[in-house]
Order: C-alpha cells, then sequence, then structure tokens
C-alpha cells in the first residue's frame, strides 16, 4: 500500500506539473496522463490496479476541491487596454480592448476588472442580474496605473447597473457627449440594487444626473466629483415611497457646474445634490456650487443640496455656495428640506452667496406630511439675494394647510445678510409648531418679510444694520415682542438686539468641507451674553441639541450662535 500511495502521489505531481499552469477547467488544470496511465496500467495486477485508482481518488477529490475554490471562489482577474485583443484570456499579458468583450463576461463573486490608467474605451459598461458578489468577496471594477481609465460612453450611459449586488466601482472617469451635445442619459445608473460601493469617480457630460442612484440600498458613494451634467450632479430616487431607497451614504462628493437638463420643461433641473424617495440617507463633507444656471423654464427651482419626500435625511458638514436658478426663476437656494421631508437634519453647514435662501423650508401640494425637521449650528452668509425669497431662510407651504407642515426646530444658527432680510414667509405660508432658539440674526434692515405668526421666537438676537432692530416697522425688540407676543416665555423677554462683532463677517471663501472645523468667521467677539443668556431647550422643549457647535467643539448649554 505505501508503494501504491508513492505511485498514485507523483501521478498527481507530473499531472499538475503538466496542466496545473494552463487555462481550462478544473479537470483539465489536474489532467490525465495517458503515458503514465499506460505505464502503470502495465506493471500492475489488476488488484493492484483497483487500489491504484481508489487512492488515486482519495487524492485527487481535495485537490479538485481546491481547484473549483481557486477558480470559482477568490476570482480571477480581467485586464483591459487600448492595445489588448478581444480573442485574448483577459489575463494581464493578453488583456482585452474594448467594453463590448467585457460586457459578455459573467462576473463572478471575487473577480476584479481592470481598465488601464490613462486610456479611452468607448461604450456603456452593464453589469445585471448575472453579475453579482458576494459580501465578502465583491466585484471589483477599477484603473491598473496611475490615474483614471476614461469611459466615453458618447449619447449614452457610462455605466448600467441593474438587479446586482456586492459591486465595488472606483478610480474611473465617464465621459458623456454633453448635456446639450447628444446625450440623453444618467452618467452613472444604480438601479434596483444594493451593496453598491463607489469610490473616487469622475462624471461629466451627461444630460440627466450624473450619479443616479434608484429604487437601491445600501448604498455608498464617496469622492465622486460630477460635474458639467444637466439635471443633477448626483440624485437618489424611486418609484413611489420613501420605502424606496434605504440606507444611502454620500460623502466626500463635490456637485459643480450641473447646470440644468434642456429638454426638462416641466420641472426643476440643475440641482447639485437632491435626494428623493428614500430614508436613512446621509450626505455629509460635501460641496455643491454653481449648480442650475441654465434650467430652461421660469418656476420652481434647483437647489444646491436638498431632500423630499424622504426619512431620517442628515445633511451635515457640507458646503453650499453660488448656486443658481434660471433668470426669473425660483429657488436656487443652498439646501432645503422639501415636501414630504419628516425627522431629518440639516446640522454644521455652510452655505453663502447662493441666489436663493440659505434654508429653504417648503412643502408642496400633493406631498405627504412634513414634520419633525431640525436646522441646527449652521452658518448662512448673503444668501437670497436674486429670486423671489430675497432672505436667509424662506418658508413656503403649497398646501396651505398648516397640519401639513408641523414641527420645526431651528436653533443655534446664525443668518449674516447685508443686503436683504433673515426671514421671508410666502403669502403661503401655513404652518404650526415652527420654534426659532438661540440664533443670531443680522440683516439689512427689516429682519422678517411675510406673516409669522404661527412661528415661536425664544433666546434670539436680532440686528439690523440701519436700524438695530427693524420687523413690521417696529425698531425696538421690546415694543415688538409685547405687540406681537414674540421672545417672550413665562411673561420675561428672551430676545436681546445686540450687534455682534463677528471675526470676520461677509468674506467666506472657503470651497472644501472638511475645513469646516477651523471656520470660525461667526465666531463672537467680547459677548458673553451669547455664551450664557439664551433657553435651554432641554429643559423648555426636551430638545437635545447635539452639544456640539458648528466647529465641533463643546456648544453651551445655553449658548446663542453657532460657534463658541
Amino acid at each position: 500500500m505505501g508503494f501504491m500511495k508513492m505511485i498514485a502521489f507523483e501521478c498527481v505531481k507530473m499531472c499538475l506539473k503538466k496542466f496545473g499552469n494552463n487555462p481550462g477547467t478544473p479537470l483539465q488544470r489536474i489532467g490525465y496522463c495517458p503515458k503514465l496511465h499506460n505505464q502503470l496500467h502495465s506493471c500492475m495486477l489488476p488488484f493492484h490496479h483497483i487500489c491504484f485508482r481508489i487512492l488515486l481518488l482519495f487524492f485527487l477529490i481535495p485537490i479538485t476541491q481546491a481547484s473549483i475554490a481557486e477558480h470559482f471562489g477568490p476570482g480571477r482577474d480581467y485586464y483591459l487596454s487600448e492595445g489588448g485583443n478581444d480573442a485574448g484570456s483577459g489575463y494581464r499579458s493578453e488583456p482585452w480592448q474594448s467594453i463590448d468583450r467585457l460586457n459578455k463576461q459573467v462576473l463572478r463573486s471575487g473577480d476584479k476588472v481592470f481598465f488601464k490608467a490613462g486610456e479611452t474605451f468607448k461604450g456603456t459598461l452593464v453589469l445585471d442580474s448575472n453579475d453579482r458578489g458576494k459580501s465578502r468577496q465583491p466585484i471589483l471594477i477599477s484603473t491598473y496605473g496611475r490615474g483614471k481609465a476614461n469611459i466615453n460612453s458618447g449619447d449614452a450611459a457610462g455605466l448600467t447597473l441593474m438587479n446586482s449586488r456586492d459591486i465595488k466601482l472606483e478610480n474611473l472617469h465617464f465621459t458623456g457627449s454633453g448635456r446639450k451635445g447628444g446625450n440623453t442619459m444618467p452618467g452613472i445608473n444604480i438601479s434596483y440594487s444594493r451593496e453598491i460601493s463607489l469610490d473616487s469617480l469622475e462624471v461629466q457630460g451627461y444630460q440627466k444626473a450624473g450619479l443616479l442612484i434608484y429604487n437601491s440600498s445600501y448604498i455608498r458613494a464617496t469622492r465622486i466629483f460630477s460635474h458639467d451634467n444637466g439635471a443633477a450632479g448626483i440624485q437618489v430616487s424611486g418609484e413611489k415611497d420613501k420605502q424606496d431607497c434605504y440606507q444611502v451614504y454620500i460623502g466626500s462628493c463635490r456637485a459643480e457646474n450641473n447646470p440644468g437638463d434642456p429638454t426638462q420643461l416641466e420641472n426643476h433641473s440643475g440641482n447639485g445634490i437632491v435626494v428623493g424617495l428614500c430614508r436613512r440617507v446621509t450626505i455629509e463633507y460635501c460641496v455643491a456650487t454653481n449648480n442650475g444656471w441654465d434650467m430652461p423654464r421660469i418656476g420652481n427651482g434647483p437647489v444646491g443640496i436638498w431632500a423630499y419626500e424622504a426619512d431620517s435625511v442628515v445633511i451635515q458638514r457640507c458646503i453650499s455656495f453660488r448656486n443658481k436658478t434660471s433668470l426669473g426663476g425660483e429657488d436656487g437656494g443652498g439646501y432645503d428640506l422639501d415636501g414630504g421631508v419628516t425627522n431629518s437634519f440639516i446640522q454644521y453647514c455652510l452655505s453663502y452667496e447662493n441666489q436663493g435662501s440659505a434654508f429653504g423650508i417648503f412643502q408642496y401640494s400633493g406631498a405627504s406630511d412634513w414634520y419633525n425637521n431640525v436646522i441646527r449650528f449652521n452658518i448662512s452668509e448673503n444668501d437670497g439675494l436674486v429670486s423671489t425669497a430675497r432672505a436667509g431662510a424662506y418658508i413656503w407651504n403649497g398646501s396651505n394647510e398648516a397640519k401639513q407642515f408641523s414641527r420645526c426646530y431651528f436653533y443655534n444658527n446664525v443668518i449674516f445678510n447685508t443686503k436683504g432680510a433673515v426671514f421671508n414667509y410666502n403669502k403661503e405660508s401655513a404652518h404650526s409648531e415652527f420654534y426659532f432658539c438661540n440664533n443670531i440674526f443680522v440683516g439689512m434692515d427689516t429682519l422678517i418679510n411675510g406673516n409669522y405668526d404661527s412661528s415661536k421666537f425664544f433666546g434670539n438676537n436680532w440686528w439690523s444694520i440701519r436700524s438695530g432692530f427693524n420687523v413690521d416697522g417696529i425698531k425696538d425688540l421690546k415694543t415688538w415682542a409685547a405687540q406681537k407676543n414674540k421672545e417672550t416665555l413665562k411673561g420675561q423677554l428672551t430676545g436681546f438686539e445686540t450687534q455682534p462683532r463677528f471675526v470676520n463677517a461677509g468674506r467666506a471663501m472657503l470651497e472644501d468641507a472638511s475645513y469646516l472645523k477651523t471656520f470660525n468667521d461667526y465666531k463672537v467677539l467680547d459677548h458673553p451674553e451669547f455664551l450664557y443668556n439664551g433657553i435651554d431647550l432641554k429643559a423648555m422643549f426636551n430638545i437635545d441639541s447635539g452639544f456640539r457647535d458648528f466647529n465641533q467643539k463643546p456648544a453651551a448649554r445655553n449658548g446663542v450662535g453657532a460657534i463658541f
């Protein structure tokens, strides 16, 4: 039996040496050696021949399993290069040339696809239900070499990924023929998929969104630079309600110069980042700028970063600046919690020089109820100077039913506006339980336009650059508070009118959200009352303020303003 084991072992070694390095099926790789088989057959008795076969089977089973695991488990690598050949193996030594060839390959868990950096590949990359990874063995599509490979899809989408899962896409540049140059599609279209990771991608030249996430869940998009597209830089959407998209993370992305969709004549376009029909979405460390300037209509317009028909959205530590709308159009603002948004936050964000308001607080007719939303520890500088907002914050309710538009908590913000008002309430702005607390409001002259009767103000500092204080022509805070029953709690005046001396107001230039912690232009100097004379939100309204200020430093419990 020892002799038989030795022969079987030598047979296996010879077979693997002969066939192990050749591509093919697992059985081909294990191989069949006719010469050795004939020699063994001629020198063995039948009994020994039977023993040999049993022992050979004993050795081959685990080796076959290992070979199958090598082929189907960890996956294999595929390479593409402009100088490749689609008839090749796809190995690095024999790369394919075209996206068409790649699209014919079924990708399995653990497979990796690498496009050569600095080269251009024409066509649309397509992945579907046949191309699926696993949680610990995702399919990777990336670049090899220094820089990014370019996917030039012309008039079509750059990538369509549908009914798939566990895909990682990174370090690629997608280019379309232009929003007015013939392209009619989104750049990257993720639909009906889950567990998708997108990182370090550039997307430009598409008529619709640069990145569209549609009816998909557990999506992570980081370091996406989406520019010169039409409808939006980044868009999350679905079919019918807030359950369509779930658990989406958008981080460290930049949406710039997405001017508008020339074919969209019925609704807004030219947004930076817009999410809707979704829940549990986080947008952080993102930048939106110079979007919306070529929306081809007059009416409701684009916004830098915003949400609609969404639940549990967090927009934080972002910068939205110099966004625009069409001539005569609406909006063009920095941030917006729009119709049907619930249980959501805008916090620790900077907005400046947007044509629309920094903060749109909106409810449109036909939307589900808007409620329980928080806007806190943000800074607005000179927003809302072009569109009808004409203020740092704009409140509108298209349904004009207060029960549909309730429970807004707006606290520890700074609105600084040297050319307009702090608030503008549209003539249709019915609302209930709107609380504005511990903010610093600075406006050119009149501080509030419109009917604010249903809003509650406590612990705010008000300052009119021209008048010291001016609301409804009343030039004194105490008189206004008494006449309008504002800034009064248990018979005591809670607000004050003090000219705040900021570190560097009116000169915002920051464009990188990773530096927001160092932005202290609106820290107040020499006014201890701003640290201690606000109201205790926890004690009075059971509001948890988060205990961190705009710079992520400990916030004073009764502090007024955004930076301490």
